[in-house]
């Protein structure tokens, strides 16, 4: 009787080898997901910066405030309107919240966030810039809504200020988005054409207070020579102050403005127009690295 032998494995050419695994990048977001990811980055960055966020909300407070104490209740426009210059300087008030948030802080923030590398790592990830450009968007128009509700509620406590009719909210929210839209656009253009972090102060902060000046923010629109008013309406900042005018204050009122009237369709136009142009001079200048890196 023959004793069973073990049986030998014959290896196979294959074994010991390690199997190829097959990598995959990974799908890239979706423009709502990506734009709602930097949305939230932008709001956490923005929470941080607590000087930032105390005067980019109080100083339209503290304005209204100021003109509310300096003028008091004095009338503005017919007796038939009952406007005080208090009230007319809530809307103006609301627009100068706009224009400072979306503006004025876009294209002194874009220029310092280039020259720090922070927009060069940007480039690296799989974000497009349109979602970028989404979450800049989405986070000045929570600030300009958060704003907005603080100085109505001033406006009911301290100076009359009378609600607008149901219909006049939708006049209201269109004139917010395309005001938001059109300014924020137009700061991320002029951060484009900025150089450096280091002018960009000296040169977007001077451009932004003439404009409020002239733009019937700090004086009524109509007492302004009329070449000035001509350079103001050249801009989304005049028009956005007069929109938001035709919502808060009474049709009475609408005789003081240059024209007789409210001219909301011509004011839907020139910010859409403002828009436009916002947007092609962005794709254009926008990028991501610095001069010195170019």
């Amino acid at each position: 009787m023959t004793a069973d032998r073990p049986s030998i494995a014959t290896p196979s050419p294959d074994q010991g080898r390690v199997p190829l695994v097959e990598v995959r990048p990974s799908p890239r977001p979706s423009l709502g997901l990506a734009s709602w990811r930097r949305f939230t980055i932008e709001l956490l960055q923005f929470r941080r910066s607590r000087e930032a966020v105390f005067f980019t909300i109080a100083f339209p407070l503290v304005m209204l405030a100021l003109f509310g104490t300096i003028f008091g209740g004095a009338s503005l426009g017919p007796e038939s309107a009952g406007v005080t210059f208090a009230q007319y300087f809530i809307a103006s008030m609301m627009a100068a919240g706009v224009w400072g948030s979306c503006f004025t802080n876009l294209a002194i923030s874009v220029p310092t966030e280039r020259d720090s590398g922070a927009l060069k790592r940007l480039a690296g990830t799989p974000m497009p810039v349109t979602a970028y450009f989404a979450g800049k968007i989405g986070l000045f128009l929570l600030l300009s809504a958060f704003e907005t509700v603080l100085l109505l509620a001033m406006g009911l406590a301290f100076y009359q200020l009378r609600l607008p009719s149901p219909e006049k909210w939708l006049t209201f929210a269109w004139v917010m988005v395309l005001g938001i839209t059109s300014c924020t656009l137009l700061g991320l253009a002029v951060s484009g054409l900025v150089r450096n972090a280091r002018t960009a102060s000296a040169i977007v902060t001077p451009i932004a207070i003439l404009l409020q000046f002239i733009s019937g923010v700090y004086f009524v629109f109509d007492q302004l020579p009329i070449w000035l008013q001509n350079i103001a309406s050249l801009f989304p900042l005049r028009w956005l102050a007069l929109g938001l005018r035709s919502v808060f204050l009474p049709e009475a009122f609408a005789a003081q403005e240059p024209g007789g009237s409210w001219q909301t369709g011509k004011t839907a136009i020139v910010m859409v127009i403002w828009c436009v142009v916002g947007l092609t001079v962005t794709r254009r200048t926008f990028t991501w690295m610095s001069e010195r890196e170019r």
